[in-house]
């Protein structure tokens, strides 16, 4: 299997390589390289599509806390590693956390940015507590309920039944250093006019994770934001619950960008 050794981590990947536009899928929290699959399965004809596991999550091996500049480097060293000099980055949630922050590290390694319900404030503190809670009950005792709440929140009424399965056999302490990194993140509004490469904001309408007015602030932060796609009825995961209307937007996206 193909992994990037880095510091302090070994980090899975999956490529289907070719020599078409590269195209770089990051996913959120929680979720690792496979929530991708809709749209690779769609576009691996047309673009060369690299998906990976963020340090935490799936079948990447990680030592100690991380944040999201780590996983921006992370991403890059992915690119350096492929021999790729410039892709188009896609993420969702945390994935979109880390493209922002790949395109201020490295703005001429990053052709555009396709963001799923994210965005680029931090985490509401308020919130905090009720994430330290579940960590910790988590790692007292993982239960099919806890599991149940946080795929509710990221899947909606989707099928949640194998994201849970690869939960509970995850070790009971895998959640503590994403968390850290989710609630440690900081503001970064003021930097959004640094990123000059094209971007589009792909939000749920239902997503109760983040705000449409925090996606509409990000395209509006974005100089060359192409607008906000507002799908109706999508939850915080629209790529998985609404994978044909992301997929094609995707796709236009990214051969109107890529000429």
């Amino acid at each position: 299997m193909p992994f990037l050794e880095r510091d302090r981590a070994r980090i899975f990947f999956d490529d289907t390589g070719t020599d078409a536009v590269p195209i770089l899928f990051s996913h959120g929290i929680l979720m690792d390289h496979e929530m991708f699959e809709p749209q690779v399965h769609s576009l691996r004809g047309e673009f060369r599509c690299i998906t990976w596991d963020a340090r935490g999550h799936g079948q990447t091996d990680h030592n100690g806390p991380f944040t999201y500049w780590d996983s921006a480097q992370d991403a890059l060293a992915l690119l350096d590693l492929l021999d790729i000099e410039r892709a188009f980055f896609v993420g969702m949630s945390q994935g979109g956390f880390a493209s922002l922050r790949a395109a201020l590290l490295a703005p001429e390694r990053v052709q555009g940015l396709c963001l799923i319900d994210t965005q680029a404030g931090p985490e509401d503190p308020d919130a905090a507590p009720t994430y330290e809670a579940m960590v910790a009950a988590w790692e007292e005792q993982p239960t099919v309920e806890l599991a149940e709440a946080a795929a509710r929140i990221i899947l909606g009424p989707a099928d949640h039944a194998p994201w849970i399965a690869k939960w509970m056999a995850r070790p009971k302490d895998a959640l503590r250093d994403p968390f850290g990194a989710l609630m440690g993140r900081e503001d970064i509004h003021d930097r959004l006019d640094e990123i000059d490469c094209p971007a589009l904001v792909i939000h749920g309408t239902e997503d109760p994770a983040v705000s449409m007015a925090k996606a509409e602030t990000l395209c509006a932060g974005l100089p060359r934001c192409d607008g906000l796609l507002k799908i109706e009825g999508a939850g915080h995961a629209a790529n998985l619950t609404h994978p044909g209307v992301v997929t094609e937007a995707l796709r236009d996206f990214v051969q109107r960008h890529s000429a």
